[in-house]
């Protein structure tokens, strides 16, 4: 499965949910999450997006440190069966 397919499974997910997917990207600060995925009531998560077995790249690795250490939830999605879960614990937070 490639990378694209899981992000269109996230974000029709994310749209069952009433949500928001939205892509980001930002010039002059590489290393991003590929999705900010907003929830009803608030919830907020970042999601990058990796083919099956990829693994996160030194620069995104230390991106997503700097947003957990601001307080957000952020996942690295390589296999579409975790998306439910994924979904579920934004909006436990």
């Amino acid at each position: 499965m490639r990378e694209k397919s899981i992000e269109l499974k996230l974000s029709e997910a994310v749209r069952n949910m009433k949500g928001l997917s939205i892509k980001l990207t930002s010039p002059g600060f590489d290393g991003l999450p590929d999705r900010l995925v907003l929830l009803p009531n608030g919830k907020i998560g970042f999601v990058e997006v990796k083919a099956p077995g990829k693994k996160l790249r030194p620069l995104q690795q230390k991106r997503k440190q700097q947003l957990e250490s601001l307080g957000f939830i952020v996942f690295c999605l390589d296999d579409p069966e975790s998306i439910g879960g994924m979904l579920d614990e934004i909006q436990a937070t």
